[in-house]
């Protein structure tokens, strides 16, 4: 492994050790993630790693701070788009989908931080929905409503709609070691996730859209 190692290279070292970081937390979560163990994956030393980031709980916000822009800057491309509802919703999801494809490491530090969140151990949802989960939240009712008052959509309730499109979303990845046991293949092989991207755009388009033939033409591929 190639050693970062000094000051000289801040960008590259910081970008190793929050990569290493969000690997480590996502599979032990910050109690049982050892600054030790990021510093190593990330080739530099562990004098390093606190000169960048004071404590571990200081880079495990940096860690989720990092997820959750990656995530609101892909939907809010989509957002800021002049596409209509019908469009825009599948480019949403669609977008969504990818992120989570190429990031899967996403879902399992969201339920982690969920599961701190309940007993006062965070320090850090209320500034991850205050930036990141409710502006997205904010932007989707809109296109909902849009499409509702255009007669396009179904009068759906986005309080409900909205954390139900997510889950589709996320669960996937975050279920895969257990529906591999069931269903007996990769759900994470890149045909399989072709095959549930399309399934689910054909499934939330038959849920909200009044009329959904043809609906996930236009959502990327």
């Amino acid at each position: 492994m190639r050693r970062l190692g000094t000051r000289g290279q801040p960008e590259e070292s910081r970008a190793a050790i929050l990569d290493a970081a969000a690997r480590e937390f996502a599979e032990h979560g910050i109690d049982g993630a050892r600054t030790d163990t990021i510093a190593r994956e990330a080739g530099v030393n562990k004098a390093l790693l606190y000169y960048y980031f004071k404590d571990k709980e200081t880079l495990y916000g940096e860690v989720l701070d990092t997820a959750f822009s990656g995530l609101k800057d892909t939907v809010f491309r989509v957002f800021d788009s002049e596409l209509p509802p019908r469009e825009k919703i599948l480019a949403y999801v669609g977008a969504y989908f990818d992120f989570v494809a190429s990031h899967q490491l996403y879902p399992r530090l969201m339920q982690r931080e969920m599961m701190r969140a309940p007993e006062g151990q965070s320090h850090h949802i209320d500034k991850v929905i205050k930036n990141y989960i409710r502006p997205i939240y904010t932007r989707l009712g809109e296109v909902i409503r849009e499409g509702i008052k255009a007669g396009d959509f179904r009068p759906v309730n986005p309080a409900h709609f909205v954390p139900t499109m997510v889950a589709m979303i996320v669960f996937y990845f975050s279920s895969a070691p257990m529906t591999q046991k069931i269903v007996g293949f990769n759900p994470l092989a890149p045909d399989r996730v072709a095959e549930r991207r399309t399934a689910l755009l054909d499934f939330i388009s038959a849920g909200l859209f009044r009329n959904h033939q043809n609906a996930t033409q236009g959502a990327g591929s």
